[in-house]
């Protein structure tokens, strides 16, 4: 786990979060994936850290932060993330999600664009998979239990990562399975039923912010076409595709960052 992660009193409950680099540095907020915590963005940290002051947190349901009774919707997800930056005492914050956490990015820049410099949304969805199959997962896993966030941890590679990541990086592999069998079944299945329910794509022209839409080139969950099409309903809108599958953080990490930090630096200062 995070040693430098701590429990953030907010208005909304207590969020687990880590938070490093200098605090009078711009700030970078970044969102987690459903089935991970903060952990997933241990090769962003020190990229990241370098030039701005970078928040990580577990997104409400998952990890340290709170296990509410569900359903959850983006409303919440993105309510806890102005939360969190309120107790920070932060006024404006460039944001990164990935999958779920891309998906909350997108419900910020239409409903809270004055409190975002930029939104990166990565392997994401203006509609993330169909709404049948979400709140299936939900009843599986709150039937299940642990068991059935172990079989889930089981399946997941083949979602998360190409095969030749599989095979060349399987500690990497196993601390996401890991991961995943840890979360609170009540907490995935919540935020399930909030992808079940989501479905931004007549609200992203709204969004005003300078944004960057970063896709994995091999993603069978949100695909390029999947980016392609934000792209083409958000005005501006930045694409960078990266050789992976859906986790493209741990599987590319190097081009990930790189086309993040380039995105980020070349939006002018406030």
């Amino acid at each position: 786990m995070n040693d430098k992660a701590f429990q953030l009193k907010t208005s909304r409950g207590d969020f687990r979060v880590a938070v490093d680099g200098d605090e009078t540095a711009p700030a970078l907020v970044l969102s987690n994936s459903l089935g991970t915590t903060l952990e997933m963005w241990a090769p962003q940290v020190a990229a990241f850290s370098a030039g701005h002051r970078l928040i990580r947190y577990d997104t409400r349901g998952h990890g340290g932060s709170p296990v509410t009774p569900g359903p959850y919707s983006f409303d919440d997800l993105g309510q806890d993330v102005l939360a969190v930056l309120d107790a920070l005492q932060i006024k404006r914050a460039a944001f990164c999600g990935i999958s779920m956490g891309g998906h909350t990015g997108l419900w910020l820049g239409i409903h809270a664009g004055p409190r975002l410099s930029a939104i990166a949304v990565c392997n994401s969805a203006a509609k993330i998979g169909a709404e049948p199959a979400w709140r299936e997962r939900a009843a599986m896993v709150r039937s299940g239990g642990a068991a059935g966030m172990r079989a889930l941890a089981n399946s997941a590679p083949g979602r998360w990562f190409t095969d030749g990541f599989i095979h060349a990086h399987p500690a990497t592999v196993q601390q996401a399975q890991e991961g995943i069998a840890g979360i609170d079944p009540e907490g995935y299945a919540s935020c399930c039923e909030a992808l079940a329910s989501s479905d931004l794509r007549a609200d992203i022209g709204r969004i005003a912010v300078p944004t960057l839409l970063l896709a994995g080139e091999s993603d069978p969950v949100t695909t390029v076409a999947d980016a392609q099409a934000m792209q083409a309903g958000i005005p501006g809108a930045r694409l960078a595709v990266v050789p992976a599958s859906h986790l493209s953080n741990l599987e590319a990490p190097q081009a990930f960052n790189q086309a993040l930090l380039d995105f980020i630096s070349s939006i002018p200062a406030a």
